[in-house]
């Protein structure tokens, strides 16, 4: 069954140029295998398509259970230059909780 991410995780914006970096982090640690399965940086790329214009680099940092995406080309130019309404790209963390993974019933209700 499909879920959001939102159901299992918990995510984080930063942003340096024009680079964001979003972390996953999942509420219950033993959901960081789903995630790390599920959460590709191809799936990321394709979910975010109208967003990040560049490349996405997944790192998986398990001594904390999560997931770091640095996602190039994806503030519109860059803090400092972009027209845009979010040049942070604070709300891009919720755009990627929406992003909906293939979950097992048993790992549903765990937050």
């Amino acid at each position: 069954m499909k879920r959001k991410l939102y159901e299992l995780a918990h995510s984080r914006a930063g942003d340096k140029g024009n680079i964001l970096m979003l972390s996953l982090i999942p509420y219950q640690e033993k959901d960081y295998s789903l995630l790390c399965k599920e959460v590709t940086a191809e799936k990321v790329k394709q979910h975010l398509k109208d967003i990040v214009d560049g490349e996405i680099i997944r790192y998986e940092v398990s001594n904390i259970a999560a997931l770091q995406f640095v996602c190039h080309q994806a503030l519109l130019g860059g803090v400092t230059t972009s027209l845009g309404m979010d040049t942070h790209g604070k709300s891009l963390s919720f755009a990627l909780l929406e992003m909906e993974i293939e979950v097992k019933e048993a790992v549903i209700g765990g937050k």
